[in-house]
């Protein structure tokens, strides 16, 4: 039994995958109630709860209802991406970080963006768009929609000198993330920004976040041309 301290549920997490990965529980085998393991962990069924949960999205158990918890016959790799910092991944390419703050400004969502995010038409939003740069070349250009009812300090924010995707990690946290990537044809706009030609491919990204229901904000970051994306799994 393990020691009764505490747990946190990325601790019960870490010792179901253990025990998974060890052959306590091989692939198929059922795993215990979420009672039993709380009993056993010293915590709440929540918490337990909430560990398995983030397993079974990681394709390493399968749940269903009234048939229990089970070790997934054939467990699923998952590629990892996570919300990075625009300021750490220049920085990790050993590149002087800046920031420039391009537009800001309130206003109702438009249509398309309702549809995106949920909205009710002319919701509040906040539309900003900056660049961000390493060396002093670009490196991403940020266009950025914010609902102002899930984070009303924003408006009160300043992003002349830390951008918002820094001050939103800080400020508000995000339970649903939805991302798609692309590669994109430079139109006039980004061609000046990223100093590339019109018709340049470029690699793009769009990130939606929702907070318990409740939609965050939309961004489109596009890369400057020759851009790479990793991840592991």
């Amino acid at each position: 039994m393990v020691e009764r301290t505490k747990m946190g549920f990325q601790d019960v997490r870490d010792n179901v995958l253990k025990r998974i990965q060890d052959r306590v529980w091989a692939q198929g085998d059922l795993l215990p109630t979420e009672q039993e393991l709380a009993e056993e962990f010293g915590c709440a069924r929540a918490t337990v709860n909430r560990a398995l949960r983030e397993l079974a999205e990681r394709g390493i158990i399968d749940r269903k209802r009234k048939s229990g918890t089970r070790v997934a016959m054939l467990p699923v790799k998952q590629a990892k991406l996570e919300i990075t910092l625009t300021r750490q991944l220049v920085e990790d390419r050993n590149a002087t970080y800046r920031y420039a703050l391009v537009h800001r400004r309130e206003g109702p969502a438009p249509g398309w963006l309702a549809s995106q995010l949920q909205l009710a038409p002319a919701s509040p939003v906040l539309h900003v768009r900056a660049m961000h740069y390493g060396d002093n070349q670009p490196f991403q250009y940020e266009d950025r929609w914010i609902n102002i009812a899930a984070v009303p300090k924003v408006t009160e924010a300043d992003f002349s000198a830390v951008g918002p995707n820094e001050w939103l990690l800080a400020e508000v946290p995000f339970s649903t993330a939805e991302l798609s990537f692309g590669a994109i044809a430079a139109d006039a706009e980004l061609a000046e920004y990223l100093a590339c030609p019109v018709g340049a491919p470029l690699f793009q990204m769009e990130r939606s976040t929702w907070f318990q229901a409740q939609p965050v904000t939309f961004v489109r970051m596009s890369f400057r041309p020759g851009y790479q994306m990793r991840s592991r799994y």
